[in-house]
């Protein structure tokens, strides 16, 4: 049977294999064939009473395994049902950063309960992560990391790799750092095999092509790693002190979490930092809730417009071609914020090209107004047969998407200026946005014709 079926098993049979009946008990041997991070998924789909009855009846060394591959909900619920002795062991085995993930979501007695299990180094370290924002390059380094000192020999060298390796984690680019623990550049892993024995770290060691401070953005770190395609960066004190690295692993964890929160962002909703499922459904409903009234009241200023302009609208047949308008509008702002959101997270969109872009992007505002409203001047005069107001539908329209364009590549640089993420000016609120000014276009260029 393979890990899939017996997955399947598990999950189909879970209050068998929590009573240990005849079928548990076979289920138990084909469960500790499965790998830990299978595993771990099938115990967080589980409810909390079965989660609670089965998690602590595994094996010792398998459980911890298993725990390291929990999102963080699902360790506070292993946590509460381990003893003391396997809780020491678990917690001391993560990373600083992922228990600085970890106690974030704690609440203060959680936290004054669990602080004490850790050893003292790795306390201390912890603690001085907590200083630092969760979305600076200090809170996401590692600092359970081995650095050699500059004056050190290869020997040397591989001989205290060989000593602290089930300790600590190794990276292709290992840290070198004066005796004051500065840090002075890094070694490649095939350097201490490639130079001889006796030769000192310092005269090989290379130049550091980029050096993280802690309260740098931690989107900002990623950009860079992906531009010059690093797979660590070293972390350093104002004093230019090391403190630790962000790896590789941070790296797309980091992206995934900026590219779900830039998603939540421009379909209106606060970021989240748990999953879907570990967020209460009251809550997921006021986060919703609330932004949606706000939008739709900001809609009620259509209607305002509409009204004033009821009289202009009832002419032949211009009421019926509104929704078309602000449509497009909707749709052109949209599609040009993404690009900007898209460049600005790649690093394809900086200072540096940005009226470049800026250029380009009214040049393309102007083509497609062009198309749009040749394409709409057709589609009016093909159902109404009436010359007039379908050139009046092709110029609102192409003023729209004139304004379109410009607004959707111009806002989410403005707020980017002001600090602000760029993904709140997508999606909704841009759309509501251009449904307001959509239709006072339209109603302005058609009292311009008519008069009415």
């Amino acid at each position: 049977m393979d890990e899939l079926s017996i997955l399947q098993e598990l999950r189909h049979n879970a209050q068998e294999l929590a009573d240990n009946s005849p079928l548990g008990q076979l289920l138990w041997k084909n469960a500790l064939k499965v790998h830990p991070a299978d595993l771990s998924s099938f115990f967080e789909d589980l409810d909390d009473h079965l989660f609670d009855a089965i998690f602590p009846k595994f094996p010792r060394e398998l459980k911890l395994e298993i725990f390291e591959h929990f999102s963080d909900a699902a360790k506070v619920r292993a946590l509460a049902v381990m003893s003391e002795q396997d809780k020491i062991e678990a917690l001391n085995r993560l990373p600083s950063d992922e228990l600085t993930d970890l106690f974030d979501s704690f609440s203060d007695e959680e936290l004054k309960a669990n602080l004490h299990l850790l050893h003292r180094k790795s306390r201390e370290n912890l603690l001085s992560l907590m200083k630092f924002s969760p979305e600076s390059a200090g809170g996401i380094m590692n600092t359970d990391v081995i650095t050699l000192v500059e004056d050190f020999t290869v020997e040397k060298s591989i001989h205290l790799l060989q000593r602290l390796r089930p300790r600590k984690d190794i990276y292709q680019q290992i840290y070198v750092t004066d005796r004051s623990q500065r840090l002075v550049g890094h070694i490649n892993l095939e350097d201490l095999v490639l130079e001889a024995p006796q030769s000192r770290i310092g005269s090989f060691m290379h130049a550091n092509e980029l050096v993280a401070s802690t309260d740098q953005d931690r989107e900002q770190i990623a950009q860079e790693m992906r531009h010059y395609g690093l797979m660590s960066v070293p972390v350093v004190s104002e004093q230019n002190h090391f403190l630790g690295i962000i790896s590789s692993e941070t790296l797309v964890d980091v992206l995934v979490e900026e590219a779900s929160e830039d998603v939540q962002k421009m379909s209106a909703l606060a970021p989240m930092k748990q999953g879907y499922f570990d967020i209460p459904f009251y809550r997921l409903f006021y986060e919703r809730s609330y932004i949606l009234i706000g939008l739709l009241l900001a809609q009620s200023f259509t209607t305002t417009i509409m009204r004033s302009y009821e009289a202009t609208l009832r002419l032949g047949s211009l009421l019926f071609f509104t929704n078309m308008l602000i449509s497009t509008g909707g749709n052109t702002s949209n599609q040009t914020s993404a690009l900007v959101i898209q460049g600005l997270a790649t690093g394809d969109l900086r200072s540096a090209n940005v009226r470049r872009f800026i250029k380009r992007e009214i040049l393309m505002g102007l083509a497609l107004s062009c198309v749009l409203g040749v394409a709409a001047f057709a589609r009016a005069y093909f159902f109404t047969r009436a010359f007039t107001e379908s050139i009046t539908i092709s110029l609102a329209l192409s003023a729209i998407v004139v304004i379109a364009v410009t607004l959707g590549s111009s806002i989410p640089l403005l707020l980017r200026r002001f600090n602000i993420d760029p993904a709140f000016s997508a999606g909704p609120f841009l759309a509501t946005l251009m449904d307001i000014l959509g239709v006072l276009i339209y109603c302005a260029i058609c009292r311009l014709i008519f008069g009415a």
